[in-house]
């Protein structure tokens, strides 16, 4: 076995106390006598280890978990794999248990690092400052520093499953572990003001555009969600939409939602009226609202000859005939999803934080707040309103 046996002990941190000029006696130390807690172990390689805790029952814990290893044969020293070998397995072992996007960002950020530093590396042998470098590799060479960021993130809970479930490595040998990111300006959210929302729709002259931005912004949707709704995915009567995950059909596309969680949503009454519009005009029993039936016999043929991924555009040229849209709308610079984020702001207005992040889709509630909540205009025009009643009270004392 890597451990041999395990012990909690105090760690003394001050000398002995004393009283009328003599040390206090033994029995008062643990009291009087500053300390922490030290879990000590021995290798069959016959070196002693250590870490420290603040608390005993921190130090018990660890301790419990190292015996449990032993117990469970889990504690024998960490098997050899290169980084390229582990990219391999992670790349099989992966499938399946996190979203496509995910996993091909993992295996984005593994392949930089492998070409960085060599794929024959043994993963032991990678170390914090391999990592540093990394980045700083990373950082002359990408356009921003959020993707730099990304990579540290990505990296390190990649590093993290190579201790624990696979044990390639030790706890504590994550080279990515205290690598810290990259500080750098959060862009500012955009928030789409009504004004702004209604000249899309005037110029927004085709009816599946009006659907689909009339949704976005009413009701909040990530734009991979509106083009993967069914029609039995309305309800007209209540005025609701169920985000859904799909299984593979001959009719339908295997499609998962961001967070891997359902939801439903309210619609406008201008939404609801503008998917009855649309699907007065709809093939009769095509099950999909935004995605037409020619579209998805293009997509059928390309899975055929391996061309599709779940990363292929199921809408070509979105982004670039939003743009178009925009620029006759004279709106300013925004994206599809600031119409998402506009919402989301606009229910924060009148809905407790809680409400929303369910609502948005949000497995974490810091997403919310961080990324979402925007300061609107008139947000802006009361608090200097605030700000001059305030100086107008000061002027009077």
């Amino acid at each position: 076995m890597a451990i041999e046996k395990v012990g909690v002990y105090r760690k003394w941190l001050e000398p002995v106390p004393e009283k009328n000029g003599k040390p206090i006696p033994k029995s008062q130390w643990p009291t009087r006598r500053r300390h922490c807690w030290i879990v000590r172990w021995c290798g069959t390689n016959r070196k002693k280890y250590g870490k420290l805790f603040k608390t005993r029952k921190e130090a018990e814990r660890h301790a419990l978990d190292l015996q449990n290893r032993i117990n469970l044969g889990r504690a024998d020293k960490p098997q050899a794999i290169t980084l390229q070998g582990f990219r391999l397995e992670h790349e099989q072992v992966m499938k399946g248990q996190v979203a496509y996007a995910t996993l091909y960002d993992q295996l984005r950020a593994l392949r930089f690092f492998e070409n960085f530093i060599g794929g024959s590396v043994l993963l032991s042998e990678i170390k914090p400052r391999h990592a540093e470098a990394f980045i700083a590799h990373r950082l002359s060479t990408v356009p921003s520093v959020a993707t730099a960021n990304k990579d540290i993130r990505t990296l390190r809970s990649i590093f993290n499953l190579a201790i624990e479930p696979r044990r390639y490595l030790l706890e504590g040998q994550n080279p990515f572990a205290r690598i810290k990111g990259r500080k750098t300006t959060e862009n500012e959210i955009r928030y789409v003001e009504i004004e702004e929302y209604l000249a899309l729709m005037d110029k927004a002259r085709d009816l599946w555009w009006r659907g689909l931005l009339s949704i976005a912004y009413g009701s909040g949707l990530r734009q991979s969600e509106i083009l993967n709704l069914t029609w039995k995915d309305v309800d007209f009567e209540s005025q609701l939409i169920t985000i859904a995950a799909k299984k593979e059909s001959q009719r339908l596309l295997a499609w998962d939602p961001k967070s891997r969680r359902n939801r439903i949503v309210p619609v406008s009454d201008q939404s609801a009226q503008l998917l009855a519009d649309l699907q007065l005009r709809a093939e009769e029993g095509f099950p999909y609202v935004f995605i037409a039936p020619q579209r998805l016999k293009r997509i059928r043929e390309r899975q055929r000859i391996g061309t599709w991924t779940p990363r292929s555009q199921i809408i070509n040229n979105l982004d670039r005939d939003f743009r178009i849209l925009r620029c006759k709308a004279g709106v300013d610079e925004c994206v599809v999803h600031d119409l998402r984020r506009s919402a989301i702001t606009n229910w924060a207005k009148n809905l407790p934080i809680q409400v929303v992040q369910q609502l948005a889709g949000h497995a974490d509630i810091s997403t919310t707040r961080k990324y979402y909540l925007a300061v609107r205009s008139e947000d802006l025009v009361s608090a200097n309103s605030f700000l001059n009643e305030i100086l107008a009270k000061m002027k009077t004392i």
